[in-house]
Parts: structure tokens; sequence; C-alpha cells
């Protein structure tokens, strides 16, 4: 091969590859969204689909005392009627009145437990709405716990965990059906008679 056929070579070749289409290079770790997560990274939830598991710690303490005290008290007199008025016979009259109540109440609320939840939205802040049911079944009694709520991905600890309090919004519902939790519940007339009076 000659200088001006190994030219012409080389400028086919160029020719060729300037024509080519681009291949481009995807991230094996590529998600739907356009995020990537790190091989080494801790996989913690951060799109539509993903799971979380929500820490529930939660207690409430309500104390309140009240006190009132009124007392009243009057008294009138008249003098007996002189001349005309001699049938007017002397006469007093006193009245008093008091009212004391005293009352106290207190009240104290602590719930704690585990449930896994589904992130249903990301907000355009990159706030993850968080929503899931738990329900247990326990001798024909069902126990469900249902938690909506919204939290900063970066409260998410790495084990995909996140407590209760650090969740905005936050909606914990416990409801309960089956012959037990019916047994609990008051009677028709009871409720009735309640309504009532």
């Amino acid at each position: 091969m000659n200088k001006k056929q190994f030219a012409l070579a080389l400028t086919a070749g160029g020719l060729l590859l300037a024509m080519a289409p681009v291949a481009s290079a995807q991230s094996l770790w590529a998600l739907d969204g356009g995020h990537t997560r790190s091989v080494f990274a801790d996989r913690k939830a951060q799109d539509v689909g993903d799971i979380l598991t929500i820490v529930i710690s939660e207690s409430t303490t309500i104390s309140d005392t009240r006190s009132n005290s009124n007392n009243k008290s009057g008294s009138n007199s008249l003098n007996a009627g002189v001349g005309i008025f001699d049938f007017i016979k002397a006469a007093s009259v006193s009245g008093s009145d008091s009212f004391k109540a005293n009352g106290a109440a207190a009240s104290k609320n602590t719930t704690t437990g585990n449930v896994t939840v589904t992130v249903v939205d990301v907000q355009p802040n990159g706030n993850l709405v968080l929503e899931g049911t738990q329900s247990i079944w326990n001798n024909k009694n069902e126990h469900k716990i249902t938690f909506k709520g919204i939290c900063r991905p970066e409260d998410i600890t790495a084990a995909n965990t996140i407590p209760s309090t650090k969740i905005a919004a936050a909606t914990v519902r416990f409801d309960g059906k089956g012959p037990l939790n019916a047994k609990q519940r008051q009677g028709i007339l009871t409720q009735i008679f309640n309504f009532l009076f």
C-alpha cells in the first residue's frame, strides 16, 4: 500500500467514525427519574414505591387543676312604724350564699411500635409523603394500624427507619374488629340511654 492509498483509507475510516452513532453510557445503578445510587451507599427510601419503617414512640401528658370560690352575704332591717304606720312591726332580714369547687384531671398516653409504610409521593421540595397500613389477626380479632405523614429524606437513618417524632402532619390510627372488640363496645340500649340523658 503506497502513501496515497494509505491516506485515502485513513480519510475513509475517519468519515466512517464521524458518521457512526454516539453511544451513551449509563450507570448500572441508575433509577427511574434520573437518580443514581452508589454501590457502597446505604439503601434509603427516596422515590415513590420505596418502603420505610416508622418507629412509633409517642407520649402525651395532660394535667389540669381548677379551683373556684364565691361568697356573698347581705342583711336588711326595718324599724317599727309610728303614727299611722304603727301597723308595721320591726323586722330584719339577712342572707348569705357561698360556693366552692375544686377539680383536677390528668391524662397520660404512651404509644410504641413499628409500622412499615410506602412512599406514595415526592413533593417538589424533596419531602416524602408516607402512607401504610399494618393488619394483625389474632383469634378472629383484627388489630389495624394506619399511618400517614410527611418526612425529610435527611431524617431517615442508615437502617432505613425514621422516628415518628420527625414526621410532619403525622396521623396514627388504631382500629380493631372481631368478637373481642365487639364485646368491649356498649350495647345499643346503653348508647341510646347515654345519648338521651
